[in-house]
């Protein structure tokens, strides 16, 4: 079986471990009472629903890298980072499980973040971090920032069926793309797998009558991993501005992260407390319906995996050009999703 044949093995094997594990964990969910109920104004849907869908995500990805790892000889560098997306992933979990069960208070932001430096350091351990920012302590600490950052990312972006799952889906897409045909080939592997254990869970999230929510234990797991998958490309085989290619395919949580916070605090609120300031939620109150928002997000998603793609391939004059251009247009939706009237 030739590299790119294990990559759709990966995808789909993944996958098919996520669309058969997620019912089971959806049975559980009913059975044991872990369920999402509305207990506030900042939660969006209305009737108590199944969560922990985390679990058939975080197991599709976990095992299909293992199943490789039993048929698949590895290069020794690969199986290191694997390990490491694997072992860090897995406390990041943990973390989510727990933080699921605890709801509707669920954990104080001080552990949360004391655990995901904890696996982001972990990364840094195997030498899976910034490499082209200098002295070392600097490029290390802003290693941890961005893990720490892009879990909490796609945690945030998580107040609608299918957005947080959709978004995680493009990313890796798009990170196994612009590696293709890296030398990095934990990447591939770990985007493939990514991409398949997301896919698994999408249709039940969409479900009408058998929905689940992926919880904490969804989204921070893939917050860990696509800020992990980040780090392990070369971006730069053109222009110096290649590197930035991954906030360009994870724009959009990291747009609501910072848009809500900016929001908060000039509003005068702490930016650590939920609000219903998400774009997602200002679209709606635009008119649009929830799953045509889902689409326009995942829409918009994809044209910035394209300019991410477009800015590794291009001069560098081209590349500050899309940078431009990219920059006006988020600040002019910044100002138009600010008008829109919300209530708090």
């Amino acid at each position: 079986m030739s590299t790119v044949e294990l990559y759709f093995a990966a995808i789909g094997i993944s996958a098919l471990i996520s669309v058969v594990a997620t019912p089971l964990v959806r049975y559980a969910a009913l059975r044991f009472g872990w369920l999402d109920r509305p207990g506030s104004r900042v939660k969006t849907h209305t009737v108590a629903t199944p969560s922990l869908g985390g679990i058939a995500i975080w197991g599709g990805f976990t095992a299909t890298l293992l199943l490789l790892r039993l048929f698949t000889t590895f290069p020794t560098g690969t199986l290191r980072s694997l390990r490491a997306m694997v072992t860090g992933g897995l406390l990041v979990f943990v973390l989510g499980v727990i933080d699921d069960l605890k709801k509707p208070a669920g954990l104080h932001f001080k552990p949360k973040f004391g655990v995901q430096i904890l696996a982001a350091a972990l990364l840094v351990y195997y030498d899976m971090r910034i490499h082209f920012i200098s002295p070392d302590y600097l490029a290390i600490g802003l290693t941890l920032f961005w893990v720490v950052g892009i879990c909490n990312a796609l945690n945030i972006i998580d107040i609608m069926d299918g957005l947080c799952a959709s978004q995680a889906a493009i990313a890796a897409a798009a990170f196994l793309l612009i590696a293709l045909p890296g030398e990095s080939v934990y990447v591939n592997f770990g985007a493939a797998a990514l991409l398949g254990s997301t896919l698994g869970f999408l249709p039940w999230n969409f479900s009408k009558n058998h929905k689940i929510f992926m919880g904490d234990s969804g989204s921070l797991f893939l917050g860990f991993e696509l800020s992990a998958l980040a780090l392990g490309t070369s971006y730069t085989r053109l222009n110096p501005l290649g590197v930035y290619a991954p906030l360009f395919i994870l724009l959009v949580p990291m747009f609501d992260t910072f848009f809500v916070m900016a929001v908060r605090m000039i509003h005068g609120r702490s930016p650590f407390l939920g609000s219903r300031d998400h774009f997602a939620l200002r679209l709606e109150a635009m008119g649009f319906t929830r799953p045509q928002i889902v689409a326009l997000a995942g829409m918009v998603a994809g044209i910035l995996s394209l300019c991410a793609f477009v800015v590794t391939q291009v001069e560098l004059g081209w590349a500050i050009a899309v940078y431009l251009v990219i920059c006006s247009y988020i600040a002019f939706i910044s100002w138009k999703l600010y008008q829109i009237r919300m209530k708090h």
